[in-house]
């Protein structure tokens, strides 16, 4: 049987957003799409459901479609789901956040925790449309972005687009610019080069995914600020996030947080097998 693709719902326009987000995504990837709310055991969830289910028929009506209600805290439901799923979807904010907010509380507790990729549904028409014909992810120096690149790369295919992988990189700060090498040259002299980094994690996954067209982004500069820019005109941005070391969950970081919040278009955290 295949997993599903698993979207939260909760009566929310971007929980409506999420829901066509998710239809197209299981329909382009032809797997079936499961709906769960989570909810007390007084409320009355019939016609949230209903409006949910109908709505997704009505965007990917060939895609098998199920849906759940769960009486539990939004949050601990969805990461349960998400330990059998293609991907969770959720909106970026649901019914119960505060005005303002930049993301809701469950949406980012669910990315922290979850054990498959999260894809939180931001940004205008466009964005989520897949106008742009562009899939960017982030690459970091290191083993953490292996499996985030394997994800962007399966995206750019079944959506026939483009992928556009960035890595940014830092000298270290007060690091003098002028010869003699600095000392700290010495000490950073295992690392490689910033354009060696994006060729090291792209050239295995390149092999299976050889008609995705591939372009590179080496930015000297924040990582934030990369990745944002280059969302601006992307369908989908990607990162990967670390597992925590001795505890669940994953080490989402100050850049996955600020895109999280941030993020012109929809945005994967794929967590790092």
């Amino acid at each position: 049987m295949t997993i599903p693709l698993v979207v939260g719902i909760d009566g929310s326009e971007t929980s409506l957003e999420a829901v066509d987000w998710g239809a197209d995504e299981a329909a382009r990837h032809g797997v079936p799409l499961h709906l769960v709310h989570a909810a007390t055991p007084t409320q009355d969830t019939s016609n949230l459901v209903t409006a949910a289910t109908d709505r997704a028929r009505k965007g990917a009506p060939t895609v098998p479609l199920s849906s759940e209600v769960l009486h539990e805290d939004p949050a601990s439901a969805l990461v349960g789901k998400g330990r059998n799923a293609f991907a969770l979807v959720l909106g970026s904010r649901g019914l119960g956040d505060l005005a303002g907010m930049l993301l809701g509380s469950v949406s980012l507790a669910v990315a922290a925790r979850a054990d498959c990729p999260v894809v939180v549904v931001r940004g205008a028409a466009e964005h989520r449309d897949g106008r742009f014909g562009s899939v960017v992810v982030g690459v970091e120096d290191g083993e953490g972005s292996g499996t985030a690149v394997q994800f962007a790369f399966r995206e750019a295919q079944v959506r026939r687009c483009r992928l556009v992988a960035v890595h940014a990189w830092s000298t270290p700060f007060g690091a003098p610019t002028r010869p003699p090498p600095p000392v700290w040259y010495a000490l950073e002299a295992h690392r490689r080069p910033p354009a060696q980094v994006l060729d090291d994690a792209l050239s295995d996954v390149a092999e299976r995914y050889g008609d995705a067209p591939v372009s590179r982004r080496v930015v000297e500069g924040p990582a934030r600020q990369a990745l944002l820019e280059a969302a601006s005109d992307a369908d989908l941005l990607v990162v990967g996030a670390h597992r925590r070391h001795g505890h669940r969950g994953l080490q989402l970081g100050l850049i996955n947080h600020a895109v999280l919040h941030h993020a012109p278009c929809p945005i994967a955290v794929v967590p790092q097998i």
